[in-house]
């Protein structure tokens, strides 16, 4: 996800820097034990929350994890053999993340931001040059005038920027409250043009009445379709929920690097939620959710085992499609991911055929490639055809330049860095009749649209692993359906969700058509990106059933 482009962000401290090595160690369910107050199934970040949260409040926890390991894809691991360089692997900023549930749950996890906010490289007039958001407000103005020639689009994005920043102070600390009602939320956003262009008309309409650029359109753009494959004037508006969940992360809108990669994140709240009581059961995986609403058995396999163990309350951090495979329900809608995720670790930064911008500042915040405003919709156009897009849009930032403690210090010394790519209109369909050729394909075709303002190849820059290797991986939907049962590798686990009461949302946005299972992962009403959200409001319902909740 990327980095809020409306001005520089500031870092925010949450506890002192703590690298944490490896996952939570792992755990079986207890001898003797067959019940407990809640199962939780999935041992990701939402899971270990909604754990964390009722195991303090004094609640017999058990977390089921199919895998060796807890965190699911909010995970840092080395990836490539022999290199000391632990890399946010799948989900890789954060923002979405209430610091209430830092402060309630005690964790040892910070947060670092940055003043660059995004660079988009741009060839004008047989030139190249480029925009470059941060680093203050006149380095910024200044940017703006020497691309448009003018004031006029500076100006345009403080005003727009403040309007979602407002938004953003008013419906951010909506997401750990009990569902507001639609009419509840406009009053509390009590700003009608706002309103209107953020929930009620196509996102696109907004930046073709604030801007005339078209870079500058496409930058703002951008955050609607991070993992959403959406046209800019899609009437069903899948591209503003994506858009809404971007600009008010925080209350500011700003995305912030996890110190010490995104593990750490999922580290500290495994050693809250086991402190607190909780059983993390790795290796665990459940097959089936019994209930009648009021108790309830889950049924789960180990490598040499199947067993039982019975819950007053179940809460699925897992997708919707996963759920309804083990009740036995109807399932929805499949769902369709539309990204590719690329890792990579250089010996350098390339040097860029823009010479007026450092490298290190280029690559600081969020670097767009081939993401114009025409460029996004013909590549729109191009995958709903069915054909990859000809110029791949994809955006890049370098974790290492704002927290280097994700590499060794010998990395470190030499001057190494690590760049993730997201790339954008790469849906699930497109990989279906031949996933390993479409990826290698693509991510072809994506690194030669980087390479294009680039002054050397990125290749060039590749690190090598132990075995010659170069250091770079690419995933694609179906790569992350297979290894983390995302659904159609959509990492929302489905469409994003209006911040609002609809019918059959519940009080809390976690509810199911049983009374005691409850969704708690990115599925969930106010589901999507790192959170911690839907654990919240899962452990918040189960609470207050009791009398308990805070």
């Amino acid at each position: 996800m990327p980095v809020h482009r409306a001005m520089p962000v500031h870092e925010e401290s949450v506890h002192e820097e703590s690298v944490h090595e490896g996952p939570a160690r792992a755990e079986s369910v207890r001898e003797g034990r067959r019940s407990y107050d809640a199962v939780i199934v999935g041992g990701g970040h939402n899971g270990l929350v909604a754990a964390a949260y009722l195991a303090r409040a004094g609640r017999s926890v058990l977390v089921l994890e199919r895998l060796a390991t807890t965190g699911g894809a909010a995970v840092s691991t080395r990836p490539f053999a022999g290199v000391d360089a632990r890399l946010s692997r799948y989900s890789y900023l954060v923002s979405l993340l209430p610091r209430k549930i830092v402060r309630d749950l005690g964790l040892d996890f910070r947060v670092r931001g940055r003043t660059i906010s995004s660079y988009t490289p741009v060839e004008r007039d047989g030139r190249p040059t480029g925009l470059l958001v941060g680093g203050g407000e006149r380095r910024t103005r200044e940017a703006f005038a020497r691309l448009t020639g003018s004031d006029r689009e500076y100006e345009a994005w403080q005003r727009f920027y403040d309007m979602t920043g407002r938004v953003a102070q008013r419906v951010f600390p909506t997401l750990t409250e009990p569902l507001p009602t639609r009419d509840e939320l406009r009053a509390r956003v009590d700003d009608e043009d706002a309103w209107r262009a953020l929930f009620e008309e196509p996102i696109g309409r907004a930046i073709e009445e604030h801007f005339t650029d078209d870079l500058v359109r496409g930058i703002v753009l951008t955050d609607a379709l991070i993992g959403t494959f959406a046209d800019a004037h899609d009437p069903a508006l899948p591209q503003n929920r994506c858009f809404l969940y971007h600009v008010i992360g925080g209350g500011t809108g700003a995305w912030d690097v996890p110190v010490g990669g995104m593990g750490a994140l999922t580290d500290a709240l495994a050693t809250a939620a086991r402190d607190a009581g909780a059983v993390l059961a790795t290796g665990h995986e459940a097959v089936r959710i019994a209930t009648d609403g009021r108790a309830a058995e889950v049924t789960y396999r180990t490598a040499d085992t199947e067993s039982v163990v019975a819950a007053r309350h179940v809460l699925v951090n897992a997708s919707p499609q996963e759920l309804a495979a083990l009740t036995g329900d109807e399932p929805p809608t499949p769902a369709e991911g539309a990204q590719l995720k690329v890792n990579m670790l250089l010996t350098r930064l390339p040097a860029l055929r823009d010479t007026s911008v450092d490298p290190r500042h280029a690559f600081a915040g969020t670097f767009h490639i081939a993401e114009g405003y025409e460029q996004l919709a013909t590549a729109y156009g191009e995958a709903a055809a069915g054909m990859l897009p000809a110029a791949p849009p994809s955006e890049i930032y370098c974790h290492s330049l704002t927290d280097p403690t994700i590499l060794g210090p010998g990395l470190v010394e030499q001057g190494f860095q690590t760049l993730t790519l997201f790339g954008l209109h790469t849906p699930a369909r497109l990989f279906a009749h031949d996933n390993d050729s479409v990826r290698e394909e693509l991510l072809k075709s994506t690194l030669a649209q980087l390479d294009a303002h680039l002054a050397e190849p990125i290749t060039d820059c590749l690190a090598t692993d132990a075995e010659g290797r170069p250091c770079i991986e690419a995933r694609t939907p179906l790569d992350l359906e297979r290894g983390l049962r995302l659904p159609g590798g959509n990492i929302f686990h489905r469409e994003l969700s209006w911040p609002y009461a609809q019918n059959g949302t519940g009080r809390w946005g976690v509810e199911t058509r049983h009374p005691n299972v409850l969704l708690c992962g990115a599925g969930a009403v106010r589901g999507g990106g790192v959170s911690g959200v839907p654990g919240h409001n899962a452990a918040m319902a189960v609470l207050e059933t009791l009398g308990q909740a805070s």
